[in-house]
């Protein structure tokens, strides 16, 4: 993943309406979700919701399948987990490490 891929990922989600979205398909898991129950479950208008899931989309943080007459929409958890992995890459002072848990806490630091 390059230095643009990352800022595009991060200019992305630095706008409430889409993190919150990016965070509501996270949870949903690869079963994902439509954009009738993204906008039911997080208030958000139709209009609205279809131009941040196209900013999602082209910063490659969510995909978007059609299924019939429904478009379903997933988080894109390889590009979730190269933006953390760039993040990450030289924490530690460099030395390897693994996050131990939810609160970022390196071990062997």
């Amino acid at each position: 993943m390059t230095e643009s891929d990352v800022v595009r990922a991060l200019g992305a989600l630095a706008q409430q309406s889409r993190l919150q979205i990016f965070r509501a398909l996270v949870v949903a898991g690869e079963g994902g979700l439509t954009p009738g129950r993204l906008s039911e479950s997080l208030g958000l208008p139709s209009t609205g919701l279809s131009f941040h899931l196209k900013e999602l989309t082209h910063a490659g943080l969510i995909t978007q399948e059609r299924d019939g007459r429904h478009l379903i929409y997933r988080a894109a958890f390889s590009t979730m987990d190269e933006v953390l992995a760039y993040l990450t890459q030289n924490c530690c002072a460099g030395q390897p490490c693994e996050l131990t848990d939810r609160t970022a806490t390196c071990e062997g630091c």
